[in-house]
């Protein structure tokens, strides 16, 4: 199974809890972290932790989940209580980007005037269970991205410009962070949309190829039996 970008930083994480208690010595550590973040599968981190008992204690190793095809639900209790990498973003005549592996400090606060700014929530962790985005735009605008299984709120409003989000009001999976979006534009834009994580998307895609496939090859079969018949 492919692994994802939550079950390579639970490994890092676990690797850096090793060399803190002396488990590991700092060369093997970086190689083993170096291969953790490389791995794509399942079968590449296993041995990376195999060998570690838990966090403070003399148990069994860590243990990587194993997923299967149809758990695309997000590890939450993974993604929660880790310090911060920004606090904020910051746009005048130009742009801003929050994306990718960053964590989300607790209270986030953004503007952006003349410039635009992009926050993507699908594959950030977050310093607390509870978050707080301030976004704020003057003749700009502020594009916020959630994925499916977030706990979102949005509460806003705009002055000769609009606060886009009502869609993405809504309840996650158990565990996930509330996440508030206060916003307020004037003369600008701030939205907020809910969307799949690239992994959602690819696998999708690759169950709709397999739809289509199977659905070529039986008509092929169709065609067959006729032919003969």
């Amino acid at each position: 199974m492919r692994a994802s970008d939550a079950e390579r930083e639970r490994v890092a994480e676990s690797l850096r809890d090793a060399v803190a208690e002396g488990r590991l010595d700092m060369e093997e550590f970086e190689q083993r972290l170096e291969a953790a973040y490389k791995a794509r599968t399942h079968g590449e981190l296993e041995p990376l932790v195999r060998d570690l008992p838990a966090p403070g204690a003399s148990g069994p190793a860590v243990a990587v989940p194993r997923r299967t095809q149809d758990d695309v639900e997000v590890h939450w209790p993974s993604r929660i209580g880790h310090p911060p990498t920004s606090k904020g973003g910051f746009a005048l005549w130009g742009g801003f980007a929050r994306k990718g592996n960053w964590t989300v400090a607790r209270t986030f606060t953004a503007f952006a005037m003349w410039g635009g700014g992009d926050i993507d929530l699908r594959e950030a962790r977050f310093e607390d269970r509870r978050t707080v985005l301030r976004l704020f735009t003057i003749m700009g605008g502020i594009g916020v991205t959630v994925p499916p299984e977030l706990n979102v709120q949005v509460k806003g409003f705009g002055f000769m410009g609009g606060v886009g989000g009502s869609k993405a009001n809504g309840e996650g999976t158990p565990g996930s962070p509330e996440v508030t979006i206060v916003a307020f534009a004037l003369m600008g834009g701030i939205g907020v949309d809910r969307k799949m994580r690239k992994a959602q998307k690819e696998r999708l895609r690759l169950e709709r190829r397999g739809g289509e496939r199977d659905g070529d090859e039986g008509r092929d079969r169709g065609r067959g039996r006729k032919e003969l018949g």
